[in-house]
């Protein structure tokens, strides 16, 4: 059960940081911190130096490819989940540090708490 428990949240997480730097990073939603428009204004709304933009982009991206490399090749499941964790934890701090409500940073809660679960499921 926590294997498949495993498998399910790799595949969310990694689906969706596809889809939130690949497909969606230009685009406008609810969840910008502070009045961000697209993910490269977030980062600016958060005072980071413009190269963090592709650090933290290129990382997610990274992660996101091998969460989904890892249903098949379950090595490499453990550092890109645990990596994920840190830029979570970090990106709910960034939602703190600019005032935003509760209800901008429930993804990235929700993508850390994933990725811890996925850590953890992973030292079993």
């Amino acid at each position: 059960m926590q294997h498949t428990i495993g498998l399910i949240l790799q595949a969310i997480v990694g689906l969706g940081l596809l889809n939130v730097w690949l497909l969606r990073r230009q685009s406008a939603t609810a969840y910008r911190g502070g009045e961000a428009k697209n993910l490269k204004d977030e980062f600016a709304a958060y005072g980071l130096p413009a190269p963090m933009f592709y650090i933290v982009g290129g990382l997610k991206i990274v992660c996101g490819v091998l969460l989904l490399v890892g249903l098949a090749y379950p090595p490499v499941v453990l550092p890109a989940a645990a990596v994920v964790a840190v830029l979570m934890m970090g990106a709910v701090a960034m939602h703190l540090k600019v005032g935003d409500p509760v209800s901008k940073f429930v993804p990235a809660a929700l993508m850390l708490a994933m990725s811890g679960a996925i850590c953890a499921i992973s030292l079993m």
